[in-house]
């Protein structure tokens, strides 16, 4: 029987996480409201009103969240960045199985 330690929080921690919560702000509210109804919308079949209600909740919330934001934007040149690397990994790897495969073909069909 393998026994995995777990990290404990402490009472500050989860104190401090519940106080930084902010209260909902009526901008908040009209999102969480707007992407509901949207929701509903979706379910009872009506696909462009829920388009166009979840696309006004998408903004509302993001005028509320504005240094959310903010800090994805700034963020994604760097993510777009590492995700070019990631597909560069990908494409030379799928081009070197490629290669072996043929070698491998070609020592068989000999």
């Amino acid at each position: 029987m393998v026994v995995v330690p777990l990290k404990k929080t402490s009472e500050t921690e989860s104190e401090g996480r519940a106080r930084r919560s902010e209260p909902l702000s009526a901008a908040g509210m009209a999102a969480v409201g707007a992407l509901a109804a949207s929701g509903i919308l979706f379910v009872a079949g009506k696909r462009r009103a829920g388009l166009v209600t979840a696309l006004a909740g998408t903004a509302l919330a993001m005028l509320d969240q504005r240094e959310v934001v903010g800090a994805w934007w700034n963020a994604l040149p760097g993510r777009l960045s590492e995700m070019q690397s990631v597909l560069g990994r990908a494409q030379t790897a799928i081009e070197d199985l490629t290669e072996q495969g043929e070698k491998l073909r070609r020592a068989l069909g000999k």
